[in-house]
């Protein structure tokens, strides 16, 4: 196992420095290479997390350990060709359910540190020009407010739900003083306009929006004028890809579908023309003609409307005779981008029809489709699920018994869900790294990462409704005699997030429990962690894995009646 999970050169562009992770573990050491030299500067960080930043004159390297927990929770300075021995501590977050990661604004005029959970959030500054200063809070940390901060035009630029801006707003506020009182509204809030990020440039500050599933961009002068980047198709994923320079008027970011292979343009915001750069490759090649991308839409049980995005053959007859595969995912404010991915087509090319359901928990409508899909209302991603592969049924993109759900992390929680909740949906379930005993890891405070879920799914140890709301839906603890479809769950011996035994505890109970036919397999990687294989080629390994067993469960049939337990 290999993976690098960050990699930047100093600003004279003399080092060289990246973080490797050798075991899948999440634990970095960061290497630093003298360019001229050619040389591995003799000393690493270790026992560090991915994220670092060189300060802007180039003289340090400011980096976040990672404690025996798992948790980033302590930033470090040392000078750039320096060693351990010229550690020094810049800042420690006691708090352990918060995280730390550093970073720095698009003018390079300050090192951010950047504290938070799942719902609460603090930034502190380090002025770039005083690098060894001590940092200095924005705004102290409130229970429920999240912000984060870009300098722009002299001020900083605020992101922030403040003010019950559920979608996000942004806010200007002075250098001198950046305290919440001073916000002044620059883009106001606009339910359902969800802002996801921005980025400044030298005259120009761009954002991210979502709005009904898809992205734009808008684009400001510093003069206040706006004009929006935006696509027409049914379904895409636009993304802005973060540049070095700030003093410029071009733009890059990167638009694909899920019949368009990933495009990078560069797009001059003064003239507002765009120039299409590089479009992915495809060995075997390919033809977006030959396929679709639909964007439907399913109603839940409490009325909610749920987006689903469909891919398919323009060959494939909708009378329900093709089989379905039905991804799902719905946790942590994660949208599911409707990107082009090559690996699909193996699936669609074989008659298959491959459907994302946009679930709550996500941010796919926005932040308040994530806030009702967690805690206490996390049972609406399960529903919403369901929902979808019924509405697909009547609609005959697949057929209720011929579907195959799939989906990994805590989309493998849904998976579990769902598998207890309507067996008789699916032939074939895929739960890849799934987060599927959740009361008995919620309640285990000496488990890497625990303190730090509890905002996401409610802290059982401490609140008998989310005790009860977690044993409710909890997988493995609601397992019980009925004829499951044919399960493949995936783990990772070093993985970090879903400790391996979490797969093989449902596997063990679901092979005790199951009156029907369908195997219930296990597959644990004994050398990486939750991402899986590292590999260019033992990855595409992994996914064939799970579109072989798909194929495999949807083909086979196993019969449903009861057998003996």
């Amino acid at each position: 196992y290999f993976h690098v999970g960050h990699a930047e050169h100093s600003p004279d562009h003399s080092l060289f420095a990246y973080a490797a992770d050798a075991q899948g573990s999440e634990v970095y050491r960061i290497h630093v290479k003298d360019l001229a030299a050619q040389t591995t500067l003799p000393e690493p960080v270790e026992s560090a997390a991915g994220s670092f930043v060189f300060s802007p004159c180039g003289a340090w390297l400011f980096w976040i350990w990672r404690d025996e927990q798992g948790r980033p929770s302590k930033l470090y300075r040392r000078p750039a060709r320096g060693g351990a021995a010229d550690d020094v501590l810049v800042y420690a977050e006691p708090d352990e359910g918060f995280f730390l990661s550093v970073g720095l604004t698009a003018s390079r005029g300050f090192i951010t540190i950047n504290v938070g959970d799942h719902e609460t959030s603090e930034v502190a500054l380090i002025d770039a020009a005083d690098p060894t200063s001590a940092p200095r809070v924005v705004e102290p940390r409130t229970p429920g407010l999240r912000y984060g901060v870009e300098h722009w035009g002299g001020a900083l630029i605020i992101h922030t739900n403040a003010d019950e801006a559920v979608d996000y707003k942004l806010c200007q506020a002075p250098v001198a003083t950046p305290g919440r009182a001073q916000w002044r509204d620059v883009v106001p809030h606009v339910p359902g306009r969800y802002i996801v990020e921005t980025a400044a440039f030298q005259n120009f500050l761009v954002r991210l929006e979502r709005v009904e599933v898809n992205n734009r961009l808008v684009v400001m002068d510093r003069a206040g004028g706006e004009h929006v980047v935006a696509f027409d198709e049914e379904a895409y994923a636009l993304s802005i890809d973060d540049g070095y320079e700030f003093d410029t008027e071009v733009l890059r970011f990167i638009y694909q579908s899920p019949t368009t292979p990933r495009s990078v343009f560069d797009y001059h915001m003064g003239e507002r023309t765009r120039t299409l750069r590089k479009v992915q490759a495809i060995p075997s090649g390919h033809d977006p003609a030959r396929y679709v991308a639909r964007r439907l839409q399913a109603t839940a049980a409490d009325g909610a409307v749920v987006p689903i995005t469909v891919l398919m053959s323009k060959d494939t007859p909708l009378d329900g005779s093709a089989p379905l595969l039905l991804y799902g995912y719905g946790a942590y404010g994660i949208a599911m981008e409707a990107n082009f991915s090559i690996r699909q087509l193996s699936l669609v090319d074989r008659g298959w029809v491959f459907a994302v359901a946009h679930v709550r928990g996500g941010s796919d409508k926005g932040y308040g489709w994530f806030l009702d899909g967690r805690k206490e209302k996390k049972t609406h991603s399960f529903t919403d699920f369901i929902a979808c592969a019924e509405q697909l049924s009547a609609l005959g993109y697949g057929t209720r018994g011929r579907i195959v759900a799939y989906g990994g992390s805590a989309g493998g929680m849904l998976m579990g869900a769902v598998a207890n909740l309507r067996p008789d949906l699916f032939c074939g379930v895929i739960g890849a790294v799934p987060f599927v005993d959740v009361l008995n890891t919620m309640s285990d405070e000496s488990l890497p990462l625990t303190p730090p879920e509890w905002p996401e799914w409610g802290n059982p140890l401490q609140d008998p409704a989310a005790y009860d709301g977690i044993a409710s839906y909890s997988p493995y603890d609601n397992v019980v005699p009925q004829a499951y479809p044919a399960i493949l769950a995936t783990g990772g011996l070093s993985d970090p997030r879903v400790t391996y035994w979490e797969p093989a505890k449902w596997v063990a109970k679901l092979r005790a429990c199951t009156t029907g036919e369908a195997p219930i397999l296990l597959r644990m990687n004994m050398e990486a962690g939750h991402g899986g294989a590292s590999g260019r080629f033992d990855y595409l390994k992994e996914v064939a894995l799970d579109y072989a067993f798909a194929i495999w469960a949807e083909q086979r049939g196993w019969t449903r009646s009861a057998a003996p337990c």
